[in-house]
């Protein structure tokens, strides 16, 4: 079998490994709030989120083109599979250490950081430029949008509603959580079953299967958005726990309006801007700011600050652990 051939395969199986721990690992992102206030049973929750990730993934294009040509340069040889496998591995370990231990770290971040470690071990051009626009800024912007955003929704809410039945809103919250809940799950589609589909894209270009990383073939879509989906059926109970039940104790109008803010974020980066923000650290900080209309007091800051770390680590940890890989694979190829 041609050597390239072999490479590409095996990039391939190593995208559709991170896809399926992205989804377990993730899937708290989109149900962890319906969960937590019983609007939705987990095993209902995560199938909403499975199909609303598989419906996502054929919108998120242009955040596959991001991450396909606007992060690195790598050559038309085997060596480019070696560094696109060597930073898909070190996602995949950061994101089962993360796990392990219950953190929402962002799997987009430990994609990002994985294929940047990898570059700059073997030599090739990372294009700083791009990751400044397309991944600082909005790992910057997109946890103050979401936590600002949050506060402001549930100002909103509580100053409509203030007047309404507790007891008949809270049954009315539950039933609207399921429509937030399903755009959440559309919006993860958007992003993370398009990183992947980026990966893949790369990895057809660089063995010389297709002439640029602009096209997604149609397989891409249907492969990715399905395993992606399939991770999340899994789901990612300790990371779920965290999310929904340790950061603030969440009602239904509190799910409603982190999940419908955080779902807004995702689909104007991703459709407008085709910025690969992470769904983690924008659903999470939309919680944050939903729980400070209670009081500073109501966010346990000690368990946000520890999710705070695993953001800050997530970079450059995926990044160390990817260089490092790159040594292993690359007398592979």
């Amino acid at each position: 079998m041609d050597p390239m051939l072999i490479g590409v395969i095996a990039v391939i199986l190593a995208a559709m490994v991170f896809d399926y721990t992205n989804g377990f690992h993730d899937a708290a992102n989109a149900i962890a709030t319906s969960v937590s206030t019983r609007a939705l049973s987990p095993r209902q929750a995560l199938a909403l989120a499975a199909v609303g990730n598989f419906v996502g993934a054929h919108l998120g294009a242009k955040v596959a083109q991001t991450v396909g040509s606007g992060l690195v340069t790598l050559p038309q040889e085997r060596i480019g599979l070696a560094v696109v496998l060597a930073g898909v591995l070190g996602a995949i370990t950061w994101n089962l250490i993360t796990w392990w231990f219950g953190l929402p770290s962002s799997s987009s971040h430990a994609l990002f950081g994985g294929l940047v470690g990898a570059t700059l071990v073997a030599g090739y051009e990372v294009l700083w430029g791009g990751i400044l626009e397309k991944v600082v800024i909005p790992m910057i912007a997109s946890p103050l949008v979401g936590l600002v955003l949050g506060f402001g929704a549930m100002i909103a809410i509580l100053w409509i509603f203030k007047n309404g039945n507790p007891r008949r809103l809270n049954r009315g919250f539950k039933v609207a959580q399921s429509v937030s809940a399903a755009a959440m799950a559309v919006g993860h589609g958007m992003q993370d079953a398009a990183k992947t589909m980026g990966i893949v894209v790369l990895a057809l270009y660089i063995g010389g299967f297709q002439d640029n990383t602009q096209h997604i073939p149609e397989w891409v879509f249907i492969s990715s958005a399905a395993v992606l989906a399939a991770g999340t059926y899994a789901g990612g109970w300790r990371i779920i726990k965290t999310l929904g039940r340790k950061v603030i104790d969440l009602g239904p109008p509190e799910g409603f309006a982190a999940e419908t803010v955080a779902s807004g974020v995702l689909y104007t980066n991703a459709l407008v801007f085709g910025a690969p923000i992470s769904t983690t650290h924008t659903i999470t900080s939309a919680i944050m700011g939903v729980g400070t209309t209670k009081g500073l007091a109501a966010v346990r800051w000690g368990v946000a600050g520890n999710i705070v770390v695993a953001w800050i680590l997530t970079f450059p940890a995926a990044a160390a652990v990817a260089a490092g890989v790159y040594y292993v694979v690359r007398p592979l190829f």
